[in-house]
């Protein structure tokens, strides 16, 4: 009896999660123990978190669900908070680092490139601006930048005190190659000319302070982001994909690559996920759907959201304005708005200082 009851009480426990995020506590890995002895459950809740009423939410929740059951008469929910992860704990010396009066450092990378990752870099940090963040983008694309396209930017950042001011637009503090060498000029640098440009671009920056410096990353596994995980402690990876299986299978190896230099994934996002015709209203799924969530399920981590494939986000690239400023209400900026929420999430469970048993 008891073993049937320890499954329901699991079961149940599927069925709580963490306020603002679509996976339960179980997969999250968050639920150390659940146990039963007579009518009485035990459940010990391990998790991270800079906001404890989060925490408790999340511990009320599992004790009504718990005492929901039939069999069950006493519930003894216990949460306890770990210690933080190696790179947030780096993260106290940034008064020695590159970008001192920098919060989180969150890269955005992809296995391989054509999946859209600089227009969800650009619309993810423009979009964490909406939400009340400081925000920058630094364009880490040493041999494909797009920033200066993608914000409508033609020209030099002014240098004083020999520091580079960031452009800023949209809220944006901006960094990128393409404002000091030309986009039609061919970057043509070895490894260690990589990693001096992306140490310049951060520690010869004025920067001042933020709340975000989102970094889009070249394609692949390469020198940019050895150099990027070298340099700063990151808080955390982000993986844009498309749906299908081939760029999964990219996706996977950038991922094994973050994990390997012990920096956490924060997630993925599905980029392209289905088009909707603007005729019939008829929805096509151009590079199948559901992988990104399929693979973050599979490799556990977290799915941030799906953005859809329509030509109104290209054209907001190459017109120098992000979808979510010139179409703030559309449902693209919603699913934009969806993944920067989901990233803020993650990067406080990820980070956060966390205390002892409560």
């Amino acid at each position: 009896m008891a073993n049937d009851l320890e499954t329901q009480v699991w079961e149940a426990l599927k069925t709580v999660r963490y306020p603002g995020m679509s996976r339960d506590i179980v997969s999250f890995g968050f639920v150390r123990q659940a146990v039963v002895s007579g009518d009485r459950a035990e459940v010990v809740l391990e998790m991270s978190t800079h906001n404890p009423e989060a925490a408790e939410a999340v511990r009320c929740e599992t004790e009504r669900e718990v005492l929901a059951l039939e069999g069950i008469a006493r519930a003894e929910v216990r949460l306890q908070v770990r210690s933080p992860p190696a790179t947030a704990q780096r993260a106290v010396a940034r008064d020695a680092a590159l970008i001192p009066s920098v919060e989180h450092v969150v890269a955005v990378a992809s296995g391989k490139g054509g999946v859209g990752k600089s227009t969800v870099a650009a619309n993810l940090a423009v979009r964490l601006g909406q939400l009340g963040h400081r925000v920058g983008l630094l364009d880490a694309d040493i041999y494909g930048p797009s920033v200066p396209i993608m914000f409508g930017i033609d020209g030099q950042p002014r240098v004083v005190d020999n520091r580079m001011q960031p452009f800023e637009r949209h809220g944006v503090k901006l960094m990128s190659l393409g404002f000091i060498v030309a986009l039609d000029t061919p970057v043509i640098w070895r490894g260690p000319m990589v990693m001096r440009a992306i140490e310049q671009m951060l520690g010869d920056v004025d920067w001042g302070a933020l709340d975000y410096l989102i970094v889009d990353l070249p394609p692949g596994t390469g020198d940019a982001q050895l150099t990027l995980t070298q340099k700063v402690p990151l808080s955390g990876a982000v993986i844009v994909s498309t749906p299908q299986d081939v760029a999964l299978i990219d996706a996977r190896k950038g991922l094994a690559m973050f994990r390997k230099v012990n920096v956490p994934v924060i997630g993925i996002i599905e980029n392209m996920s289905g088009f909707v015709c603007p005729h019939c209203g008829e929805q096509t799924d151009v590079f199948k759907r559901g992988g990104g969530a399929r693979t973050a399920d599979v490799l556990g981590c977290a799915f941030l959201g799906r953005i859809p494939l329509d030509p109104a986000i290209v054209a907001g690239g190459d017109d120098g304005r992000p979808i979510v400023v010139s179409m703030p209400e559309s449902v693209y900026a919603e699913a934009f708005g969806v993944v920067a929420q989901a990233v803020v999430a993650e990067v406080a469970r990820h980070t956060a200082p966390k205390l002892t048993i409560v």
